[in-house]
């Protein structure tokens, strides 16, 4: 039915967590009926939204956020600020190698908290430090900056 298929996917656009949009969702729809004075298309649009949140409300929905693949190359005094730089944006460090004298970081860090991350970087290392990100996959906010996000309290 394309007014319940509408109000589904506008309800979806809205999300319930924080206004976010939900994804990778499957709705199935099993029963229904038509009145002729009653079923317009605005009432079963109506209706698909409803479920929609009614439902995905009982799902126990959770944020996600983007999770880059980093790079990092610095020259070896500069790698311990680097590192702990890292580490306080909830990266993980998946490997650190050598590259004619210089350092390589190779991490996993939330987009989030990359913004600014080139000016940063530069400051940290006198301008030698360099950084290439990829997207890499999602996962699941964790739960104190999911409350923040959803408070609208996060920075």
């Amino acid at each position: 039915i394309p007014a319940v298929e509408k109000g589904v996917k506008e309800a979806m656009d809205r999300g319930i967590l924080a206004g976010f949009t939900m994804t990778d969702i499957e709705i199935s729809l099993y029963d229904g009926s038509y009145h002729d004075v009653d079923s317009s298309e605005a009432a079963f649009k109506i209706a698909g939204s409803m479920a929609f949140q009614s439902g995905a409300k009982k799902a126990d929905p959770v944020l996600l956020e983007p999770i880059m693949k980093v790079e990092v190359i610095v020259p070896e005094k500069f790698l311990g600020d680097v590192t702990g730089d890292l580490s306080s944006k909830r990266a993980r460090i998946e490997r650190m190698g050598e590259r004619v004298n210089l350092r390589v970081i190779d991490s996993m860090v939330p987009l989030a908290e990359m913004f600014g991350y080139a000016t940063k970087l530069r400051s940290m290392t006198e301008g030698r430090g360099t950084f290439t990100m990829e997207f890499d996959h999602y996962e699941e906010v964790p739960r104190n900056i999911a409350e923040q996000i959803a408070a609208g309290t996060n920075k």
